[in-house]
């Protein structure tokens, strides 16, 4: 089984559209220049104040987690908007793949609190954990849908 931190671009895709056409039609972003889309692989969102760019950023989190993205993958640096001229601007960029250390992270973690039979392999952005039996994959699975991790995983290859 490979323990993945990927995100369906499709879906992205489709939540900056769905937050898109609601930041258009909504009363409270008339006439104030609101917007949300894509420059090149960041998100940004402009409006005439800070509060009205945090809402959009709301309306776009809650359009991620409808289209079952997890939050985890959001990232906005440190959430401050910035004022560019008369506009307030945010950026937020999705993160993709188990970097070095959280990859570190996940095998610690199975091999602290997993099965014994269970073996990791760290490949590129993913890790690999195989065992003889698939109990102990899915009790894999369940420690670490369970663990407070700040990176959201998803499982893939499972045989």
């Amino acid at each position: 089984m490979d323990i993945v931190s990927k995100v369906d671009r499709q879906e992205a895709d489709n939540a900056l559209n769905q937050a898109a056409k609601e930041v258009a039609q909504r009363y409270d972003f008339k006439n104030i220049g609101a917007s949300i889309a894509w420059s090149g692989d960041t998100i940004v969102m402009i409006a005439n104040s800070e509060e009205r760019v945090l809402a959009i950023l709301d309306v776009f989190q809650t359009k991620l987690i409808k289209r079952g993205i997890s939050l985890k993958h959001l990232d906005t640096g440190e959430n401050e908007p910035k004022l560019s001229g008369k506009e307030y601007r945010l950026e937020g960029t999705l993160k993709e793949g188990l970097a070095g250390e959280n990859a570190k992270k996940v095998t610690k973690l199975i091999r602290d609190e997993g099965p014994k039979g269970v073996k990791t392999q760290i490949t590129g952005d993913e890790v690999r954990a195989t065992s003889k039996s698939r109990d102990d994959l899915q009790e894999v699975q369940a420690l670490l849908k369970g663990a407070d991790l700040d990176f959201a995983v998803q499982f893939t290859n499972y045989r």
